[in-house]
């Protein structure tokens, strides 16, 4: 419970580096998430360095179309602001990792309703493995921030990492350099009903 609630989603980091030891033990706390069918349908691909930059770049380019008008999510140009202030965050953060579903497909493709379900399986089954990883990193000092403005620049994301499946978001890992708040939450009563 220490970890749960101690975690914050941190958008400030310090210019240090994360020892790939660190890093590899946050990622095996993600391997050892529970999943639906035990597909295990996650894949992890860890960027740093210029490596990182590069991933980056192709991000922008993607948002820099995005907000040009060949617009992927029409719909969302609300929330462009907030994916340019999450590239500034991505590129201050020391490591970033990149999430696969090694099971699905691009979220611009048809499919029916069976395999929806098993896209939300999946996607229920990669959620447990993040808060692994979220909740390991916060025990071990690091901070985190769970993305997912990486839709905004999708194709751009996917051809740069050449993932066959389908790109989730990723996790900004580092030391935290702000301490916030504790967000509000809802009341207990408002989300559980007994029956």
């Amino acid at each position: 419970m220490k970890e749960i609630i101690k975690r914050r989603s941190i958008r400030k980091y310090k210019a240090k580096d994360v020892s790939k030891k660190d890093i590899e033990q946050i990622l095996k706390a993600g391997v050892y998430a529970p999943s639906a069918k035990n597909r295990q349908p996650w894949k992890y691909y860890v960027y740093t360095g210029d490596k990182k930059g590069k991933l980056l770049d192709h991000m922008e380019s993607g948002l820099i179309r995005e907000r040009n008008g060949n617009k992927l999510l029409p719909n969302s140009q609300y929330g462009l602001p907030d994916a340019f202030n999450t590239l500034r965050i991505m590129r201050e953060a020391p490591v970033l990792i990149v999430i696969e579903n090694t099971n699905g497909i691009s979220p611009y493709v048809e499919i029916d309703a069976d395999d929806r379900v098993t896209e939300i399986c999946d996607t229920l089954s990669i959620g447990a493995s993040v808060q692994n990883i979220l909740l390991t990193a916060t025990e071990l000092g690091y901070g985190t921030l769970w993305i997912a403005n990486t839709c905004f620049a999708y194709n751009e994301l996917v051809d740069f990492i050449d993932i066959k499946g389908q790109l989730v978001g990723a996790i900004s890992l580092g030391i935290a350099n702000e301490t916030p708040a504790s967000r509000p939450r809802k009341d207990f009563v408002d989300v559980v009903e007994f029956r």
